[in-house]
């Protein structure tokens, strides 16, 4: 396991909608699973500028994971959103405007949902190696658990006992949550910091 808090410490650019959950949740929980640290730029300071906290959290971050799904809009009118490519560039300048300190060695993880629709947005990343994982948030753990095996050590825990934890995690979690007095608004509205504490205390529990 990596000692230190930045090699450690994995920033997640991705959209935080309803409809995304079914793979921030699980990809979060591979993180956890890998001893890693997710950092997401929610901030709880209404006098914090969110730029800054974004920029604070890339170097502290040895490790990035970039979503770029949503370069395009969804329905007619809808204005595509392009908070994730913007962070990508701020990750890649920070890493190569840094050569002779720590942040030179950062690792980014591009991903999208379908196929090369990126260069149509984005062509300078035409010779960037884009991770498809298509509707499947199985996909998606085996691409971020096969990204760090690559990275850490080549003997990790495999793709499918991973996913077969994160199942096992969310009965553990409607169970926990309904002892300890949530309701669905609560969890609804649950912090990502309060379900990765979820996430690390079942970790633990299993792996110990």
């Amino acid at each position: 396991m990596p000692s230190t808090t930045f090699e450690r410490n994995v920033f997640i650019n991705c959209p935080f909608d309803s409809d995304y959950k079914k793979f921030l949740h699980p990809m979060l929980f591979t993180i956890v699973y890998l001893g890693l640290k997710p950092q997401m730029a929610q901030t709880t300071d209404s006098g914090a500028v969110r730029i800054d906290r974004i920029l604070k959290l890339i170097k502290e971050s040895k490790y990035s994971i970039h979503d770029l799904s949503r370069i395009v809009a969804s329905q007619a009118g809808e204005i595509a959103r392009f908070n994730m490519p913007f962070e990508l560039g701020l990750d890649i300048g920070i890493r190569n405007a840094s050569k002779r300190s720590r942040l030179s060695t950062k690792q980014n993880l591009i991903i999208e949902q379908v196929s090369f629709r990126y260069q149509k947005a984005l062509s300078d990343l035409s010779g960037n190696d884009i991770h498809v994982y298509g509707d499947s948030p199985e996909r998606l753990v085996l691409i971020v658990r096969n990204w760090f095996t690559t990275i850490l050590h080549p003997k990790q825990p495999s793709g499918s006992v991973i996913w077969e934890g994160y199942n096992e995690f969310q009965t553990y979690f409607k169970a926990v949550t309904a002892e300890e007095g949530y309701d669905e608004k609560d969890l609804e509205s649950l912090p990502i910091n309060e379900l990765i504490y979820f996430m690390s205390r079942w970790v633990k529990s299993k792996k110990r």
